[in-house]
């Protein structure tokens, strides 16, 4: 029987680390955080890659191949493109962001020296009593909408003083919220991924297990914009499985009540003989689970597989409804999935 999972612990920490902005390029107070946490497991080995993603090493007490899971803590979010003539900002996204999904959301501009301005995310012409049916059939886009600040500026030379530059990064709000069990906030891709991870083995450290191999974590930071995974791995792993979110929609098997294996996604099939494995753990350990496919998806096992990785890969996950967008899901399929890990990390 696997250890019991520390539902609350596991929440607390996914709510501290959704909290804890991490835009694509702009992670390493996210990684500082996990660093931080994960410390408290003296077992682990923690350090660095010259991208900035964390590598953290478990021994086991016997020699095997090792084998690695991955999660990454970049999210959406974006860069200023133009400071305006009207002292408001476009945007660039970053990554896959979903422009309505943001739309009227508070964010921040983090400024070259550290200082944070605030601001709201809006369509250039916002105000109904002024542009009529435009303010709704307006598509949108980075070109119609702009950034508001909440400082007073009305030129792009004010905007300048405040210390605003080209390039400066824009975080959203994640809006977290829990209810009935239910976890609902932007960016649960992947960081529910992270906090599965850290509750596996939270929970083998509290029974005084160990990985049956050597296990490796990477805790990787521009998987968003496509090379999370490619490099920083470990060169003596022979198996990776990505840990990241289940697309749950019309047409797919997952929901947010199961953790599922995804067994082909837009770049393949991935490894037959390793999901089989992480299938039959799940069955033998009656883990909550779905099987499905993600026709437009792509992640970190995968990266690493078309960069050239000699590994088995895998890709596991809790369901998340409203990808990209505000999302949602339930410590059911968050516990579900930290058994799986747990599993894994404990078989042969």
């Amino acid at each position: 029987m696997l250890p019991k999972i520390n539902t609350q612990e596991m929440t607390d920490f996914l709510v501290d680390l959704l909290n804890t902005p991490s835009p694509t390029g702009y992670t390493d107070e996210a990684i500082k955080f996990i660093e931080e946490t994960f410390s408290q497991f003296p077992k682990l080995t923690m350090w660095r890659t010259n991208k900035g993603s964390l590598i953290i090493k478990w021994d086991a007490e016997t020699a095997g191949e090792a084998r690695a899971l991955t999660a990454h803590v970049d999210t959406l979010g974006g860069m200023v493109k133009e400071i305006k003539q009207s002292g408001r900002l476009e945007m660039t996204k970053v990554g896959g962001l979903t422009l309505n999904g943001v739309e009227t959301e508070g964010c921040w501009v983090f400024t070259q020296s550290g200082e944070k301005i605030r601001g709201s995310y809006m369509i250039n012409k916002a105000s109904s009593h002024v542009y009529a049916a435009e303010t709704s059939k307006t598509e949108r886009s980075e070109d119609t909408m702009e950034i508001r600040l909440d400082a007073k500026t009305k030129s792009d030379h004010q905007t300048r003083e405040l210390g605003i530059q080209v390039g400066d990064f824009v975080t959203f709000d994640p809006r977290v919220e829990v209810t009935n069990g239910f976890v609902r906030s932007r960016f649960l891709d992947d960081k529910a991924g992270i906090a599965a991870i850290f509750a596996a083995i939270a929970s083998i450290t509290e029974a005084s297990l160990s990985p049956a191999r050597p296990v490796y974590f990477l805790i990787s930071n521009f998987e968003e914009v496509g090379h999370g995974a490619p490099a920083g791995l470990p060169s003596d792993i022979s198996e990776l499985v990505a840990v990241d979110m289940a697309a749950i929609g019309a047409g797919q098997t997952s929901d947010e009540f199961h953790a599922t294996i995804c067994v082909k996604d837009s770049s393949g099939p991935y490894h037959h003989g390793l999901s089989k494995h992480l299938r039959k753990l799940a069955k033998e350990n009656e883990i909550a689970h779905k099987v499905d496919i993600y026709p437009y998806y792509g992640s970190d096992a995968s990266a690493a597989v078309r960069a050239g990785a000699d590994v088995a890969h895998a890709l596991i996950g809790p369901g998340v409804d409203a990808s990209h967008n505000y999302e949602r899901t339930h410590t059911d399929a968050l516990v579900a999935t930290a058994q799986w890990v747990m599993a894994y990390i404990l078989s042969d």
